[in-house]
């Protein structure tokens, strides 16, 4: 294993926190961010970056996160019961946007750094992350600029990582109880350590530099579209899916509740408005229909998988 560097990522996770909220700012051109530093009795603490009610943005969050422990939390021990009992820290930018307009997506970025200190042996790292799309209304251009950013930010790291990651993308954000995927996915990866930490790191860099890239754009695109009640309550209605999936399957969720986490923090990626309607289903052959019918089928928008 090469040598890792935590400080190095400590100081890429915040200036790349930054440089998201000077873009998603601009973007924006209502309102800045909130900043609520933050620390934790267990050890070590974050920077809240919150954004509500501007022009474009409902409610959008940016969170920086670098936090210790004695004892790692089952969460994180399930699969690897060796860690059991070792010090810890996490470290991470997450962040979650909800638009005013139902014609702008929804999207989640993370990306994270992992390291646990066994008594007597190596530290044992990895890194997570990843992007996905939840779009309320589709547009075929808008899947494909969005997996074209991702496949072009994993390439120089090899041919299997963007099909591969865009698979476990398609598999994680999937609401089981409701045999349907969340959104038109993107990138997950989680556990990511080839033995190179430099190559490691570069990657995941890679995909945190990336998102800005690939979300902007649609949000220029769509911002302006112009909508009505009947769009308004359908986004609402399915915001409910992501509030179900973010309370009920999300890793980082029950990851950060069970280590003791900042709530407000953890809980900053739920929507300021939603609404659950009883056996709701939408009319056959509508903009809404098609949604799921068309969209959110684990589809390959870049024409490359078998």
């Amino acid at each position: 294993m090469s040598q890792t560097n935590a400080g190095a990522v400590h100081q890429y996770l915040l200036d790349l926190q930054a440089s998201i909220c000077e873009r998603l700012t601009a973007a924006d051109g209502k309102e800045t961010f909130l900043t609520d530093t933050w620390t934790r009795p267990e050890g070590g603490g974050g920077i809240s970056r919150v954004l509500s009610n501007g022009a474009v943005f409902e409610k959008g969050g940016v969170n920086f996160s670098h936090v210790t422990g004695a004892t790692l939390p089952p969460s994180a021990t399930a699969h690897r019961p060796h860690l059991a009992g070792a010090p810890w820290e996490a470290m991470g930018v997450s962040l979650v946007l909800h638009p005013h307009n139902p014609y702008v997506p929804t999207s989640h970025a993370n990306v994270r750094f992992f390291i646990a200190h066994p008594e007597g042996a190596e530290p044992v790292y990895w890194f997570g992350g990843g992007y996905d799309l939840t779009p309320y209304y589709g547009f075929e251009e808008d899947c494909v600029h969005w997996h074209e950013t991702a496949r072009h930010a994993c390439q120089p790291f090899g041919d299997r990582v963007y099909p591969d990651y865009k698979r476990w993308c398609d598999e994680y954000f999937y609401l089981k109880h409701r045999d349907e995927p969340r959104g038109v996915g993107g990138l997950f990866f989680d556990d990511h350590n080839t033995g190179d930490f430099a190559q490691d790191f570069a990657f995941m860099r890679a995909v945190g530099d990336s998102f800005i890239e690939a979300y902007e754009p649609i949000v220029q695109r769509r911002r302006a579209t112009p909508f009505g009640e009947r769009e308004r309550e359908f986004q609402l209605y399915r915001r409910g899916r992501y509030v179900e999936f973010n309370l009920v399957y999300d890793r980082g969720t029950l990851f950060g509740l069970q280590s003791g986490g900042r709530t407000e923090s953890i809980l900053m990626s739920l929507p300021p408005l939603v609404r659950w309607d009883y056996n709701q289903v939408p009319e056959p052959g509508t903009a809404e229909a098609r949604l799921t019918d068309y969209f959110l089928t684990g589809r390959d928008w870049l024409g490359e998988q078998p």
